[in-house]
Formats: C-alpha cells, sequence, structure tokens
C-alpha cells in the first residue's frame, strides 16, 4: 500500500502536474531578478528627477516671463542674466570672498547655538525639570521674538561690528535648538526608561544612555531649524556696516540699482542653507545608524 500511496502522490508531485521543480525556480528568479532590478532602477531615477520638476519649472518660468512682459524685467531680470552676473563675479573672485565670509558668520553664530544650546536643553531637561517646566513659557517666548526687532538693542549694547553681528545670528537659532533638545529629552520613549530601571540602571547611566540617544531626533531637528534661521538672518545681519558677505552684496547691489545681484545673492544664501541642511541630515542619518548598531550589538 504504501508504494501505491507513494505512486499516487509521485503523479500528483509538481514536477508531474508541469510546475517547474525546485531546479528550475532558481533560474526563473534570476531570469526575474534583473528586469526587477532595471524596474527598481528606474522608479528610484524617476522619483529623483520628479523632485526637480519643480525648480526646474520654475527657473523656466523665470526666465519666460521677462522676456514675454507677464513681470518687468526691470526688476526681475530673466534668469539668464542673474547667471551672467554669477559668472562674472566669479571669474572676479569676488563671489567666493562673500559667500566664504557669510558662511564664516553663519557657522560660528550656528556652531555657538548649538555649543551652548544642547548642554543646557539637556542639563535643565534631565536634572532640573521643575524649573525647566517653570521657565518653558518664557523660553517659548524668547524664541518667538524676532531678531528684526532685537536690531536696536544689539547695535546699542554691541555697536555695528562683528560682535552684534555674530549676537543676531546666535540668537536667531539658539533657543530653537534649546527648546527642540527639552522637548526631545521629555518625550523620549518612557519604556526605555523604565526597562533600564528594571535593569538596575542609576538616574546618571538613564540620561547618558537611554536619554540622550533617544532625543537625537529632535535634537537634530532644531539643528535643522536653527540652522534655517541662521541663514534667514545672515542678510539683515550684514547690512550692519559690512564691507563683504552675501548680505552687504545684496544691500550694495540694491542701493546701486544692480538687480540681478540682488538675485545672485539671494540664490547664494538659499544654496548655502540646503548645503547646511543636507551636511545635518547626514550627520543626523550617520548618528541615527550608529545607535541602532551599538544597540544591536
Amino acid at each position: 500500500m504504501g508504494a501505491s500511496m507513494a505512486a499516487e502522490f509521485g503523479q500528483l508531485s509538481p514536477a508531474a502536474a508541469g510546475v517547474p521543480g525546485e531546479a528550475a525556480v532558481p533560474g526563473a528568479l534570476e531570469s526575474l531578478q534583473p528586469k526587477n532590478a532595471l524596474e527598481k532602477g528606474t522608479q528610484s531615477l524617476n522619483q529623483r528627477v520628479m523632485s526637480w520638476y519643480g525648480i526646474i519649472a520654475f527657473l523656466a518660468l523665470w526666465q519666460i516671463a521677462p522676456w514675454t512682459g507677464l513681470v518687468d524685467g526691470r526688476f526681475l531680470p530673466p534668469f539668464s542674466e542673474v547667471l551672467h552676473d554669477a559668472w562674472v563675479l566669479i571669474l572676479r573672485g569676488e563671489l567666493f570672498v562673500h559667500i566664504a565670509t557669510s558662511a564664516q558668520r553663519a557657522l560660528l553664530g550656528l556652531f555657538a547655538a548649538i555649543a551652548t544650546g544642547v548642554p543646557a536643553g539637556a542639563c535643565l531637561a534631565g536634572f532640573f525639570p521643575r524649573t525647566t517646566r517653570f521657565l518653558t513659557p518664557l523660553l517659548v517666548l524668547l524664541g518667538r521674538i524676532n531678531p528684526f526687532a532685537l536690531f536696536p538693542l544689539f547695535i546699542l549694547l554691541f555697536g555695528v561690528g562683528e560682535v552684534a553681528k555674530f549676537a543676531i545670528i546666535f540668537w536667531s537659532s539658539f533657543f530653537t535648538i534649546l527648546n527642540f533638545t527639552i522637548y526631545g529629552v521629555w518625550h523620549v520613549d518612557p519604556l526605555l526608561v523604565k526597562a533600564a530601571r528594571s535593569m538596575g540602571a542609576s538616574g546618571r547611566q538613564i540620561f547618558w544612555k537611554v536619554v540622550l540617544p533617544g532625543s537625537v531626533p529632535a535634537v537634530f531637528t532644531g539643528f535643522k531649524l536653527g540652522a534655517s534661521h541662521a541663514f534667514l538672518f545672515l542678510i539683515a545681519a550684514e547690512m550692519l556696516a559690512s564691507t563683504a558677505g552675501i548680505g552687504y552684496m545684496v544691500h550694495y547691489s540694491s542701493v546701486n540699482n544692480y538687480i540681478p545681484r540682488i538675485y545672485v545673492g539671494l540664490l547664494g544664501i538659499a544654496l548655502m542653507g540646503m548645503a547646511m541642511n543636507v551636511i545635518i541630515a547626514r550627520l543626523e542619518g550617520v548618528i541615527l545608524s550608529y545607535r541602532e548598531e551599538t544597540v544591536a550589538s
């Protein structure tokens, strides 16, 4: 009977039914893999290109609108004229000087805000929670004060030199980074804290090993917003008795009616801010991946 059952099951086996056997399956999968890989690569390329469609359409409209008379070319010159002025400034070396000066000022103020805002926020939220709850409304209020409104105060306290520019950029970034650090420390997953306590970890060990790593996403969000604010107020800060910088170039071009160079400066600030956000995002990815590898090990 066993032989007959075996024969019956043999007749109903996948090979007998016309279904590819195990030996044929790998070959079939291999024949499908290049197609799937090609499709995935094409989809990825399309997604990357699609993310630039809006910018390409905007630049095309910028070029066409002054030519067709939709806008006054005296106030919005074609994009080709802006590129021509940018190329002239590059050949003269002036654009690199302005960009380097602005980058130095923005990064100095931003790094100072990070160096003070992150430790202050972590210490306040981690070791002085009651004091932090009491100060939170004041910190939020100070963070919402527009630095433009504080220009007279900064000039009165620091003059019109580099210290005033540093103070403006620092103020525009500090409270954003501080408040997001406090938020990140307070919103760490409580299950992680309970698990660490159940394993006998002390308060300091929980703070350094659980709370700080868990607050990294919120802290980096503060970095990104702080960088955006720093480059946003950089132009205004450099209009205070400067002799170099993107803000100085924009102000000088506006006074002397060099309209294309105004847009060169604005594009330069936008590209610098985008580059800074990309760097912060890459750094965040590296730190988060390192943290996940450490936890996994």
